[in-house]
This record gives structure tokens, C-alpha cells and sequence, in this order.
């Protein structure tokens, strides 16, 4: 049975949450959107891809920032958009991008609020992978060559950057439990596990609805 479903996945760095979700939308015929999400937003709003770049899942800048930042910015001629601070401006053509996705059929979201912007939509499964900190070291040291001390450092890093940027954003708490409808440790599944387990929970949601 073809899936009738959006997943999002919400992701601690390191816990292969961008591989399960490839993995995940491989198995199921959909696509899964991820960077692809920044291109679709600056193609749709004029807006320079770098910005969506540099401020992907980053907690909100400076107001100065935004105000010299502004200037790059094209597209929109609403004067209440044309008056936000540029990180609001990235964050709503994202999440009108992600919307327009959702429209156009299943498929895997990983990341940028995407469980936040569809939580209206009843066919949407929103999914939080999380991991061993161990498992998570040795996965980021080994893919950039880095020390483990590198790598924990970046870890700790990029999880507060993704929290903060959850938490001002949407309505809910990153990684809370109940922000989401299932919350999978990776390193206790394994990637393929974990996959084969996102599988049989959006069968049985599926069913159920």
C-alpha cells in the first residue's frame, strides 16, 4: 500500500537522523526534503539562498544584523513583510515552502520546524531521533575527521543552535517527548532499525486513521 503520509523528523546531531530519513523515504517510493527545503524557499521568495543557508536552524540574530542583512533580501512586496527582521522572513519562506510541499504529496521532512508548520495537517507523523552521546561522537568524528573532543564540541553546539531555533519558533520543546508522536533512539535500534520501526508506526497511524 502506497504510504499516504508526511513524516518530519526532528534530529539530535550525530544521530544519523538525516540518513534514516533518506533510508526511510527510499523505502516508502516518496521523496525526502532536507537542504532541499532551503532551495525551494529562496526559489519561492527571491530571497538569496546564501541567507537561508546561513541562517538554517539557527536561533534569532541580532536586530542590527537583520536590519544590515536586509538589504540582499528581493521578493515579497508586503509592507508587513517587508518590515520584519530578515531570520522572520527566512523562517516564513520556509515555512510556506514546507507547506507547498506537503500539498504536493507524502514525503520525508527532515528537520526546520517542518512538524510545527504541518501540525494542522492530519496526515502529518512527526518523528524526534535521539542517540547514545558515544554513538553520536563517533559518528561525527569519523565523518569529518575529527577528535572526539572536536566532535562533542560540535555536537553540543549545533543541538543548542537547533534547540533554540525550535523552541522560539514553534509552540513546543525540542526533543520533549510529548512535542512529538514518536521519539526513536537510534543507537539502540540502529539505523536500519530505526527505519524498519518508523515504518510500522506510520502503517499502524495509517490504519488507524
Amino acid at each position: 500500500m502506497a504510504c499516504k503520509s508526511i513524516i518530519t523528523i526532528g534530529r539530535q546531531y550525530g544521530s544519523g537522523g538525516r540518513e534514516i530519513g533518506e533510508k526511510l523515504a527510499a523505502d516508502l517510493g516518496i521523496k525526502c526534503y532536507d537542504s532541499e527545503l532551503l532551495d525551494r524557499a529562496a526559489k519561492d521568495s527571491g530571497i538569496c539562498q546564501e541567507l537561508f543557508e546561513h541562517h538554517d536552524e539557527k536561533p534569532t540574530n541580532s536586530f542590527l544584523y537583520s536590519l544590515v542583512m536586509d538589504t540582499y533580501s528581493i521578493g515579497y512586496s508586503s509592507s508587513t513583510f517587508a518590515d520584519m527582521p530578515l531570520n522572520h522572513k527566512i523562517f516564513l519562506a520556509q515555512f510556506n515552502a514546507i507547506k507547498q510541499i506537503a500539498d504536493e504529496g507524502p514525503c520525508v521532512m527532515v528537520g526546520r520546524c517542518a512538524d510545527y508548520a504541518l501540525e494542522d495537517y492530519k496526515n502529518c507523523i512527526s518523528v524526534f531521533i535521539h542517540a547514545n552521546m558515544d554513538i553520536r561522537i563517533r559518528r561525527i568524528a569519523t565523518k569529518y575527521d575529527l577528535t572526539d573532543a572536536k566532535a562533542k564540541e560540535c555536537i553540543i553546539k549545533t543541538d543548542k543552535k537547533r534547540a533554540s531555533y525550535y523552541n522560539y519558533y514553534s509552540n513546543k520543546k525540542w526533543g520533549d517527548a510529548a512535542s512529538y508522536h514518536l521519539c526513536v533512539d537510534s543507537s539502540s535500534c540502529g539505523i536500519d532499525g530505526t527505519v524498519e520501526l518508523i515504518k510500522d508506526f506510520v502503517a499502524l497511524k495509517e490504519r488507524q486513521r
